[in-house]
């Protein structure tokens, strides 16, 4: 459960709770694989990119963008806003992993939103083994359904419901981590900003003026 403070979980007990995490990212992963191709991206491509990058909102950012006309710059800028996240994320995590900095950045790299959710202790530190195996299910999953959108034939991610897999699955998380009044706010603000934003702004930029509402709720928690 997220915020445990008891006992260090391992990577067994991250396996476990991330099984459910990865059924909704394999369908994500599917969905991802089917517009893509539908995009013009290359399969192979396609399945390289969810290998190496590992981020859904990113590369569904950055495939949107180059189809719609824009470069490659402005393809890979947004997909780094809208990954910023991972910033203050791998800040809060850093002193949670084992090693040298270099091994500590190569450990980061497990980080997706689930997978730090799940593993936060609620003392400001995470069960890193934890970590490893809720994520690696995950990746797993990505990898493995994006390969499935790519190379199956006739599948049609608005018919198959698909493109309603990526809000829930963000609003999951979500609602395994409002426990309080205080959070229920900043969630609330947070939603209001982005959606105020999202008309007016380029990609990824509502996703960043958000987590203003999260500074705000930390310096009233404090």
């Amino acid at each position: 459960m997220a915020g445990s403070t008891g006992a260090d979980r391992g990577w067994r007990e991250g396996v476990r709770d991330g099984t459910p995490y990865a059924a909704a990212t394999f369908v994500l992963a599917v969905s991802f694989g089917v517009v893509a191709v539908d995009l013009g991206v290359p399969a192979v491509a396609a399945v390289v990119m969810s290998a190496v990058v590992y981020s859904g909102s990113a590369q569904f950012a950055a495939v949107g963008i180059a189809a719609a006309g824009g470069g490659l710059a402005a393809a890979v800028g947004a997909a780094a806003l809208v990954s910023s996240r991972f910033l203050p994320m791998g800040f809060a995590l850093g002193p949670s992993l084992h090693g040298s900095r270099l091994r500590r950045a190569v450990e980061g790299q497990a980080t997706v939103d689930s997978a730090w959710a799940m593993a936060a202790r609620g003392d400001g530190r995470f069960d890193r083994r934890y970590l490893f195996g809720h994520s690696g299910t995950q990746y797993g999953a990505w990898v493995l359904g994006t390969a499935v959108g790519v190379f199956v034939p006739g599948l049609d991610s608005r018919a198959l419901g698909l493109d309603a897999v990526f809000p829930v699955f963000f609003l999951a998380i979500l609602v395994a981590e409002v426990r309080d009044r205080l959070r229920f706010g900043v969630a609330l603000a947070g939603a209001a900003i982005a959606l105020a934003l999202v008309p007016v702004s380029p990609p990824g930029l509502p996703v960043l003026a958000a987590t203003a509402a999260a500074l705000a709720g930390l310096r009233a928690g404090r």
